[in-house]
């Protein structure tokens, strides 16, 4: 092998590394009443973002994981967030969560089904400040 195709072969482990490290941060998360369970996992009566592309998917695939809306530094937004999956930890309790991606927010981090959040909060703190910090990072669902 010669020394530039030796080259060619870190540069292109280096950038493969930097992508998927990309895709975690530590952000500001607030809730919003999603509540899906009172509407029937329904992405088209819950109006969010992700509905064009996956309001047919299976029930069982609508509700596995709580909601939430993603804005957040790292990772793909947009169309090719929705229906992706993120581990969410609670940087203050250690409290963990699986979470997936059904629509798009403003707040640059994360917009949590009011569920979702109420599991993180483990001590309180989130209700009391209107917010927690939580690291976020992509995850197979």
């Amino acid at each position: 092998m010669k020394w530039w195709e030796s080259c060619s072969v870190v540069l292109l482990v280096m950038s493969f590394l930097g992508a998927a490290a990309a895709q975690k941060a530590t952000v500001r998360t607030t809730y919003h009443i999603y509540e899906p369970q009172k509407i029937g996992w329904d992405y088209m009566k819950a109006g969010v973002y992700c509905a064009t592309w996956d309001a047919d998917k299976p029930l069982s695939w609508r509700k596995k994981f709580g909601w939430t809306s993603f804005c957040g530094p790292a990772g793909p937004h947009g169309r090719s967030s929705c229906g992706r999956c993120l581990k969410l930890t609670n940087t203050a309790t250690n409290a963990k969560v699986k979470v997936r991606i059904v629509d798009q927010c403003s707040n640059d981090g994360l917009d949590l089904d009011v569920g979702m959040f109420q599991k993180l909060d483990t001590d309180g703190q989130g209700y009391a400040q209107g917010h927690l910090s939580v690291k976020y990072q992509f995850v197979k669902c």
